[in-house]
């Protein structure tokens, strides 16, 4: 039972996240709500099911981080220093337990591989969205996701130039069948991990040791990989960077909105996100049977359209009510909970980023989640980047997380803060 202090604190920091992360949104270059709109109608079209509620996802079989396809990709996607950076598609465990077909990129550096291969860093990126539109291994300079997109490059390119092969997965149901279970901690461990063994099927350069790195929704997904203890045999965690992870009392937004409790407009452009998320996890969550016809527009925007173009929707859509009056959030507040990154045991090193500065993931949050993993294992550096804001925690990270890696890869164990 969380004393009504931690509740407080919840709320507040609900508030903070749920309304900076689409003021953050905002700031995308975007077409007008009708053009994104129609745009996205037509994107949906030719997409594959997962934009379409309730479509049929086809059965695949075959070991997890089996290599689909590989294709060279130049521009859009692509890292400017990589030597090479190829579209790919692999087989993954999903958020049900079924395996499920998975895109990414893999690039490689210029440089000579070491002896035992390139090491790997397996990047989680923060939120884009729910639709198939939002995968960034699609990106490209009119991308709906462009504006996140390409402010992350230049830290990952950062890194392909310092010699390390860079994977990054889109997770489940990004460009690929079936919804994306927008932050399951089960699902989003397997994606990231199994991206490593891909890659060293798309090049044999590709070494064992592995490191995750992830921001914001991607900083939970480094947490819970660091937690997950991958026993099978191949790729090595070696450690994890989490910077500004998102996740902490993820179960209050619901019942934040259900109480009416002051929020910008703009917020609700995030909780269909968090519905859709929900629901391709848990099908007890039923969004249409949680939300009030008000907020419909909303809701279809967000399946087929990224966070910024929802946010232009709510931006044009009255809601004078949010949550149904008989909606029943015992499911969707159960589920919530259970993916928060909460008594969580990492089992590699594991360094802790976060912006002062930072209005989406407050520095508060991030707090907290240092303090609960120091009390389950002392494996845990934290550092506070003074000025910060939450996408500027990643660049003014770097040389940290890679003096972490370098220290780790040499035989060095990083020194705690706990």
């Amino acid at each position: 039972m969380k004393s009504p202090r931690t509740t407080a604190l919840l709320r507040r920091a609900t508030a903070v996240t749920l309304a900076a992360l689409t003021a953050t949104a905002a700031t995308a270059p975007t077409a007008s709500a009708a053009s994104a709109a129609s745009a996205d109608a037509a994107a949906s079209r030719t997409a594959v099911t997962s934009t379409a509620e309730g479509a049929r996802v086809p059965a695949v079989s075959g070991p997890r981080g089996k290599l689909l396809t590989a294709r060279p990709l130049k521009g859009g996607a692509a890292l400017p220093s990589a030597a090479r950076t190829w579209s790919v598609t692999y087989l993954s465990e999903g958020a049900t337990g079924k395996r499920v077909v998975v895109s990414g990129t893999v690039s490689v550096p210029k440089t000579a591989p070491p002896r035992g291969g390139w090491p790997v860093i397996s990047w989680a990126h923060g939120t884009t969205g729910t639709a198939d539109v939002c995968a960034p291994s699609k990106d490209d300079e009119n991308g709906p996701a462009h504006a996140y997109v390409s402010a992350m490059r230049p830290t990952l390119d950062a890194w392909v130039a310092r010699g390390f092969a860079v994977v990054q997965t889109d997770y489940e149901g990004l460009g690929t069948p079936g919804e994306h279970p927008y932050m399951n901690s089960r699902s989003a461990a397997n994606t990231v991990i199994d991206i490593v063994r891909a890659a060293r099927g798309v090049d044999r350069r590709v070494g064992r040791d592995w490191f995750t790195v992830g921001h914001s929704q991607g900083g939970h997904a480094a947490l819970v990989t660091a937690a997950a203890n991958d026993t099978r045999k191949g790729p090595r965690l070696r450690g994890a960077v989490s910077i500004a992870p998102g996740g902490w009392g993820l179960s209050q937004t619901v019942p934040y909105f259900r109480d009416n409790l002051p929020a910008p407009v703009d917020a609700l452009a995030f909780l269909p996100t968090i519905l859709i998320g929900a629901s391709a996890a848990e099908p007890a969550v039923k969004p249409e049977e949680i939300l009030t016809d008000e907020m419909r527009p909303l809701l279809a925007a967000a399946r087929t359209a990224c966070v910024a173009q929802v946010r232009e929707v709510a931006a044009v859509t009255p809601v004078s009510q949010v949550i149904r009056t008989d909606a029943d959030l015992a499911p969707l507040t159960a589920y919530l909970r259970a993916q928060e990154p909460v008594g969580l045991r990492v089992t590699v090193p594991t360094l802790v980023a976060q912006g002062t500065h930072d209005g989406l993931v407050p520095k508060q949050t991030t707090d907290l989640i240092v303090a609960d993993l120091c009390r389950q294992t002392p494996k845990v550096t934290y550092r506070v980047y003074d000025g910060a804001d939450h996408r500027g925690a990643v660049p003014r990270s770097f040389d940290d997380a890679l003096a972490f890696t370098k220290a780790i890869l040499a035989g060095q164990t990083p020194a705690t803060t706990c």
